[in-house]
C-alpha cells in the first residue's frame, strides 16, 4: 500500500514523472565520468548510424527544437566531435559526420548505455519491455 493519497497515487502522469526522474538520475550517474547528456550522445549515435545525416533530420528524429539542436551541434563541434559539410544534394543542408574523437566518445558512451539499459531492463521480464515499449510509443509517438 502506498503512502500517497490515493487522488495522486492513481495519477498516471505522476507516475511517468517519478520514473523518468529515477531513470534519468541513473543515466547520470552512470555517465558522470563521459561529460556528455542523454541528448549528446543520442546525436553522436544517430550521426554514427547515419554518416552525412542533416542536423534538422536529427532535431526532427530527436523531437528537438532547431535553437536547442543548434546548440547541441555547436558544443559537440568545439569539443571536436564532429564535423560539419556541405550537401552534394542541397548546399543549403549541412552534412555531419563524426570525428576520431567524436567516435571515441560516443563508444564510451554506448558502453554506459548498454550500463544503463542492464539496469532499467532488470525491473522487468523480456515481453514487459517490449510491452513498456510500446505503450510508451503511444504517448510520444
Amino acid at each position: 500500500m502506498s503512502d500517497l493519497p490515493s487522488a495522486l497515487d492513481d495519477n498516471l502522469g505522476f507516475h511517468i514523472r517519478l520514473a523518468h526522474g529515477a531513470v534519468y538520475r541513473h543515466f547520470n550517474g552512470t555517465f558522470g565520468t563521459i561529460g556528455l547528456t542523454q541528448k549528446q550522445t543520442s546525436v553522436l549515435w544517430l550521426i554514427h548510424d547515419n554518416p552525412g545525416i542533416a542536423q534538422v533530420d536529427i532535431a526532427q528524429r530527436l523531437q528537438i527544437d532547431k535553437a536547442t539542436m543548434m546548440a547541441i551541434i555547436n558544443s559537440l563541434a568545439r569539443r571536436g566531435y564532429l564535423q560539419r559539410g556541405s550537401s552534394t544534394a542541397d548546399r543549403r543542408r549541412q552534412t555531419l559526420h563524426l570525428t576520431l574523437s567524436g567516435t571515441t566518445a560516443l563508444t564510451q558512451a554506448l558502453a554506459a548505455v548498454a550500463e544503463h539499459e542492464t539496469w532499467l531492463k532488470a525491473r522487468f521480464t523480456p515481453q514487459e519491455v517490449e510491452q513498456l515499449v510500446g505503450l510508451l510509443r503511444r504517448i510520444h509517438g
